[in-house]
């Protein structure tokens, strides 16, 4: 079992989850705006240029920890409506009585890993799928095969878009793997990243949007919110997408593996 810490961190009302001593979340109660994790500003990015600023959204979370990002959601989209996969019924219960969503968030929460949790979503029936689970700080196998994908690109609606988190370090073996297994049902991929793990220099965290349609808009906004971040980042369109991350065969379900050990020291 997962020993659930919850601390408090940097400012009144802000909180840190951890899992197994190691940082999971950062939940800010008095600005769910905030983003305190890079990566995670990043997908907040791509949430913000998915559709006009403030417009209600269907969001599936395969992943939930503290809930930062459905906060997020609920703050910056009012009326959204959201529903959460997270396996961990004690991470659950802890959150809900320590650190308490909003009245009339739109958030939903199902104690289900995300194979079992999407079987029960359906078709077309969300405008953006978040998946950020980790399992002992690594992606979960059964997350990363071909087949989970195609159960991503099943219940998204036209237009939808998959927004998803890797870590791995070059040569990206793994993540490779897997942006292959993504292409199969969602072709059009845009690809974040810090300019230290593209260069090799340590690990790091590589956030996937892919579609069925070209994300020119997602990926224009996203040049100029990697321009101004306080923690630059690279965006990846489709052509260096294949250049630097292409060539992996895709993962099915009888080979496929977890993501990387994640590197203490980082």
């Amino acid at each position: 079992m997962l020993r659930v810490e919850i601390v408090p961190a940097d400012r009144p009302d802000a909180y840190l989850v951890r899992l197994d001593g190691m940082d999971q979340s950062l939940v800010d109660l008095a600005d769910p705006r905030r983003l305190a994790f890079e990566y995670v500003r990043r997908i907040g990015d791509v949430i913000d240029a998915s559709g006009p600023a403030g417009e209600p959204i269907r969001i599936l979370h395969v992943g939930g920890a503290a809930l930062t990002l459905p906060r997020y959601v609920a703050a910056t989209r009012p009326r959204s409506s959201q529903i959460v996969l997270e396996p961990d019924g004690e991470l659950v219960e802890r959150v809900r009585a320590e650190l308490p969503l909003p009245q009339r968030s739109g958030v939903k929460i199902r104690v289900a890993d995300g194979r079992a949790g999407i079987a029960g979503v359906r078709d077309g029936t969300m405008d953006l799928v978040v998946v950020d689970a980790f399992a002992e700080g690594r992606m979960p196998a059964d997350l990363t095969s071909s087949p989970f994908w195609q159960e991503v690109g099943r219940v998204l609606a036209p237009g939808g878009r998959l927004i998803a988190n890797l870590v791995d370090r070059a040569p990206f073996r793994h993540a490779r793997r897997v942006f292959a297994g993504i292409r199969e049902h969602l072709p059009e991929l845009v690809v974040t990243a810090e300019p230290a793990t593209l260069r090799g220099r340590r690990q790091g965290n590589l956030v996937v949007v892919a579609g069925r349609t070209a994300a020119d808009g997602i990926e224009a906004a996203l040049q100029a919110s990697a321009a101004r971040s306080g923690a630059p980042y690279r965006v990846l369109g489709g052509a260096a997408t294949s250049d630097t991350l292409g060539g992996g065969t895709p993962f099915s379900d009888a080979d496929a593996m977890p993501g990387p050990a994640p590197e203490r020291a980082r």
